[in-house]
């Protein structure tokens, strides 16, 4: 019982320490949390928090491609796109994860690296799509890049703002993104076709998302400007009282 107890304070530990520096609001919270907080503690030390961005960028890349293979050899090459999606999250979830664990997080250098390696795999996975997709089908692909691009946006307008930073667009992060995309390659390789149809509702799912989180922060933008305006009239004030 007592090496139970150990173990378990031990885990909330190292929970503890990976869950710094930004705040997560995702479906799969809890359940991602642990797993990364498992997953951090068997990382060989030599692999570096830059090595795990790289690695989850090649797994984009490997999405980018399974669609470039599919659309040129054969459809089930899509199926390499779920194994690169697993991959990308591996990398993209720990890399600052594991700088956290290990006491030596780059809080700057790696939210800047982050935006710019994520937003690159990104255009990469998007355009795969539009080689891939067919006719009006491509657009799909362009709408896709801009609605994720306009997540980038709101979790730097959000980090501005509000001093949180999230990657999160509500109830939705890039883990549940990973997770229904890769459900559309399995259903497309069975159903021919239906990838249009479960990108036409992703983009629509991304973009009623986007909205959703840039009223919450408007809100919390015109809450702050008030804030603001008060501080200066208090300020004002006390200046003619002194004077």
């Amino acid at each position: 019982m007592g090496m139970k107890q150990k173990h378990n304070s031990q885990f909330d530990h190292v929970l503890f320490l990976i869950s710094q520096g930004r705040n997560r609001t995702n479906l799969l919270k809890k359940q991602e949390q642990k797993a990364i907080a498992f997953l951090v503690q068997y990382i060989p030390s030599w692999v570096s928090p830059n090595m795990l961005t790289g690695i989850g960028f090649f797994g984009n890349v490997i999405v980018s491609l399974s669609f470039i293979l599919g659309a040129r050899i054969d459809p089930r090459f899509l199926l390499l796109g779920v194994v690169g999606f697993a991959i990308s999250w591996f990398g993209d979830s720990l890399d600052g994860r594991i700088a956290y664990y290990r006491n030596t997080p780059r809080k700057w250098y790696g939210f800047s690296l982050d935006l710019v390696v994520d937003w690159i795999g990104i255009v990469l996975v998007g355009l795969g799509f539009i080689i891939y997709a067919e006719g009006f089908s491509k657009i799909l692909g362009y709408g896709f890049i801009v609605l994720y691009g306009l997540e980038i946006i709101l979790a730097l307008l959000r980090y501005k703002i509000s001093g949180e930073y999230s990657i999160d667009a509500g109830k939705l992060s890039p883990t549940e993104a990973r997770i229904f995309i890769s459900l559309f390659l399995v259903l497309e390789v069975i159903f021919h076709g239906t990838m249009t149809y479960m990108a036409g509702l992703a983009n629509v799912v991304l973009a009623f998302s986007n909205f959703t989180e840039f009223k919450k922060l408007a809100r919390i933008a015109d809450q702050r400007d008030e804030e603001e305006k008060k501080k200066k009239n208090v300020s004002k004030i006390s200046d003619i009282q002194v004077n």
